[in-house]
């Protein structure tokens, strides 16, 4: 549990009263504009000066997927929204919602069981992907399968398989989106001999011209999905585009990369009302 909650400030904090930009999260708490308590998993635990100032902010930033629902049922204004905290790290969820919403997403399915883990391959030709659905990020828990081997390593990992075809592709697009508007895109390129384009993984980073379509699609995503803080992740193969998957828990290395100052840009957002 974050302990940066009192923040060492309390001759100060009188001060910071007036602040009504207001976080949780540490994500902002290099932002000048935006005071943050850190988070507490008992409310009651937050003193009599940070409980006047969450009640009297207009907006609660980064409030955790634990306060998100309670700050959105009390009628509380937060950033980011509660559905983009709610398909965080889910990617059954994630491509249950592209399914219903007929967003363009490789053919995929879960298999749940034993018994349902017996079929995968009457739906599935190798190579194909399989992921650790819930909480894997930077690729890892990604895998390509090609052998009935493969296969059983991967089942011994996941409790329920999520099995998804294979686009062949050296690079993929990553579209964040900020608000609603896009803050960032770029190309991901994999390493040599590696199927993964995850800049944690040894991938490099191209901005040249994203195409307008890859863009159009990502901020139709992240209106149809209510998601206002992501990541959405773009291939395109054999000339159609497909979303892999939404990343809420992005990394800021773009950012550094195209020469922007990631804390500069939140606070200018901020600011200005536009988050």
């Amino acid at each position: 549990m974050n302990q940066f909650l009192h923040l060492n400030l309390r001759d100060d904090f009188g001060l910071k009263l007036g602040l009504t930009k207001i976080a949780l999260e540490a994500r902002l708490k290099e932002c000048s504009n935006v005071l943050t308590l850190g988070v507490y998993p008992n409310f009651s635990d937050y003193n009599k000066d940070e409980l006047q100032l969450i009640n009297e902010a207009e907006k609660i930033y980064y409030p955790t997927l634990f306060y998100s629902d309670i700050f959105t049922a009390m009628g509380k204004p937060i950033f980011p929204s509660l559905h983009t905290y709610l398909f965080a790290q889910d990617k059954i969820k994630q491509t249950a919602l592209f399914n219903l919403l007929s967003i363009p997403h490789p053919r995929t399915r879960v298999f749940y069981g034993e018994r349902q883990k017996k079929k995968i391959l009457e739906y599935f030709q190798f190579p194909f992907i399989a992921k650790i659905p819930k909480g894997s990020a930077m690729g890892r828990g990604v895998y390509l399968i090609n052998s009935e081997n493969d296969l059983l390593e991967y089942l011994c990992l996941a409790k329920n398989a999520y099995i998804q075809e294979y686009l062949k592709i050296d690079r993929d697009i990553r579209v964040v989106i900020i608000g609603k508007k896009v803050a960032l895109a770029y190309f991901r390129i994999a390493p040599k001999g590696e199927f993964r384009t995850n800049v944690a993984v040894g991938g490099s980073i191209s901005f040249d011209k994203v195409p307008d379509k890859a863009i159009d699609i990502a901020l139709y995503t992240a209106q149809k999905c209510n998601w206002n803080d992501v990541g959405i992740d773009i291939c395109c193969y054999d000339n159609n585009y497909y979303i892999f998957e939404a990343n809420m828990k992005y990394g800021k290395e773009g950012f550094r990369q195209a020469g922007i100052n990631y804390i500069n840009f939140m606070e200018s957002l901020i600011e200005t009302g536009q988050i």
